[in-house]
């Protein structure tokens, strides 16, 4: 008989990557748009101005805190244990930002066009639940591969002690350098030991 799983580590880090980047990418889509125009008059015979002012430009926090989550969103991939729950309450508190900015819209702007703002609103909220998956269960979410880590050889090469832990000099080693000379000189460096 088979257990039944009541979550999926890796499918609650899928949807929690989803959403925030969709969330993300929708509201830094929305304020990239018009979201007023407003009508300068001039004299005769010119004609009116017609200006339009972006979300970005109307509410200039909100791009900012779509690229948070578009970042976060990346670093939640990246990080591990207590460092993503760090993200996923950045992620949190950027949706509950571009909630706030698209509100703000369309309550201080004349003229406002109603429809980008109003999809700051659910992008934000979006954002929010990512993140707030996130913050509650990152911790069981797994790690990306070991790959991906550091070696354990690189501690030695910070390491000021004997020579043999020192860090190692740069370009490659002389016996190359040596070669590539001899190309450059026009001998076949393969030839020497006949």
């Amino acid at each position: 008989m088979s257990q039944v799983v009541l979550h999926n580590p890796r499918r609650e880090r899928v949807v929690s990557l989803v959403v925030c980047v969709l969330g993300s990418a929708a509201a830094l889509f929305a304020a990239t748009r018009t979201w007023a125009v407003t009508v300068q008059r001039q004299a005769d015979p010119l004609p009116d101005l017609h200006i339009s002012h972006a979300g970005t430009s109307a509410v200039p926090l909100l791009s900012a805190l779509a690229l948070v989550g578009l970042a976060g969103s990346a670093a939640l991939l990246a990080t591990r244990g207590l460092f993503r729950v760090v993200v996923g309450g950045l992620v949190t508190g950027a949706g509950v930002g571009v909630v706030v900015c698209g509100s703000y819209g369309l309550a201080t702007l004349d003229g406002v066009q109603v429809a980008w703002p109003v999809v700051c609103m659910p992008a934000g909220l979006l954002m929010v639940a990512g993140g707030v998956l996130a913050v509650r269960r990152a911790q069981s979410w797994p790690a990306m591969g070991a790959r991906y880590d550091r070696p354990a050889s690189f501690a030695s090469f910070t390491a000021i002690g004997p020579e043999e832990d020192r860090v190692p000099p740069i370009g490659p080693p002389p016996s190359d350098v040596a070669m590539w000379d001899a190309l450059d000189r026009g001998e076949d460096p393969t030839g020497r030991g006949e």
